[in-house]
C-alpha cells in the first residue's frame, strides 16, 4: 500500500468545452509532488457499453525528462523508459485520487479492473496504482493489453525530439488516415482501440475500468468513444459498426482537443 498524504483539494471553476465535458481541476500536494488533474465528465449517461471507463496518461517517464519520442514497442517496453521519480509521485496522487472517487461514488475495489500498455511507463504507472488501491498487481483485476500501447511514430521520429510531435498533429489535421512513414495514422489506431473495448465489454459486466495509457492513445480513445455517445440517433446496435461509423476525417482529425497532462485521471464514459 501506498503511504498517505495529506492532500489538500481545491476545485477551480469549471467551464464547458466543445466536446461536451465539464472539467473540474484537482490540485492534490504533497510538499513537493507535482500536480494531478482530474475531469469529470457531466453530460448524460450512456447505455452503449456496460463498463464505466476512466482513462489515466502515464506519470512523467524518463523519455518526457529526456525529451525524446519512444514509441516502438521495442524500445517502449525497456525498464530505462519506464517512470522518473517525479512520475511515481504523480502516479501515486493519481491512484489516491482514484480511491477517493470510488469511496464517494460507493465503488467497490472488487468491481474496478485496470487495464494498462504494456510499454514500460505505462506498467510502471499501473503498478502505483494498484497498489495504492491495495489491488494485486498479478492478479485478475489487472490486465496488460497490448491494443493501449502508444501510437507507432515510425523509425523517422523514434528516438528524436519531443517537439517533432507537432509535424504528425499538423499532418493528424490534414488527413487522420495517413500514416507518418513507418508508423500509425490516427484511424490505425482508432480500429485497434475499438477492438480494446469490445474485449472488455465481452469480459466485464457493470465495471470500472481504468485504462492506463499514453497521450495520442488516450486522446484517441476520448474521441471516438465521445462521438459514439453523442451520435445518439445512430442505426447501429452493435458497439464495432457504432464506433466504425464515427471514424471519420472530420471526427478522428480533432484528437487533439482531448489531450491530457502526465497522471491526468479522467472519466470518459
Amino acid at each position: 500500500m501506498a503511504r498517505s498524504a495529506n492532500l489538500r483539494v481545491k476545485l477551480e471553476p469549471c467551464d464547458v468545452k466543445e466536446n461536451s465535458f465539464l472539467y473540474g481541476r484537482f490540485h492534490m500536494r504533497e510538499e513537493e509532488v507535482c500536480d494531478v488533474v482530474v475531469g469529470f465528465e457531466m453530460a448524460e449517461t450512456t447505455t452503449f457499453l456496460s463498463n464505466r471507463y476512466w482513462v489515466l496518461r502515464h506519470g512523467k517517464s524518463i523519455p518526457n525528462e529526456r525529451g525524446i519520442i519512444v514509441s516502438s514497442m521495442e524500445n517502449g517496453t525497456r525498464p530505462e523508459y519506464q517512470l522518473a521519480p517525479d512520475g511515481v509521485s504523480q502516479a501515486q496522487l493519481a491512484g489516491q485520487l482514484f480511491q477517493k472517487v470510488l469511496e464517494e461514488n460507493n465503488i467497490p475495489i472488487e468491481n474496478v479492473c485496470i487495464c494498462y500498455s504494456p510499454f514500460s511507463r505505462t506498467t510502471h504507472t499501473a503498478q502505483v496504482v494498484a497498489s495504492v488501491l491495495n489491488v494485486q498487481f498479478e492478479g485478475a483485476q489487472c490486465k496488460v493489453m497490448e491494443n493501449l500501447r502508444e501510437r507507432s511514430f515510425g523509425p523517422s521520429y523514434e528516438l528524436l525530439s519531443h517537439d517533432k510531435y507537432h509535424d504528425i498533429w499538423a499532418l493528424d489535421e490534414k488527413d487522420p488516415f495517413t500514416k507518418p512513414e513507418g508508423g500509425e495514422s490516427v484511424n490505425d489506431v482508432a480500429c485497434r482501440l475499438a477492438e480494446a473495448i469490445a474485449t472488455l465489454e465481452s469480459q466485464f459486466q457493470g465495471c470500472t475500468i481504468l485504462v492506463v495509457s499514453h497521450g495520442d492513445t488516450l486522446q484517441i480513445l476520448q474521441t471516438i468513444l465521445n462521438a459514439a455517445k453523442l451520435n445518439a440517433g445512430s442505426i447501429y446496435n452493435d458497439l464495432a459498426s457504432r464506433i466504425q461509423a464515427v471514424q471519420t476525417p472530420p471526427v478522428l482529425s480533432q484528437h487533439r482537443k482531448f489531450s491530457l497532462l502526465t497522471a491526468e485521471l479522467r472519466a470518459v464514459i
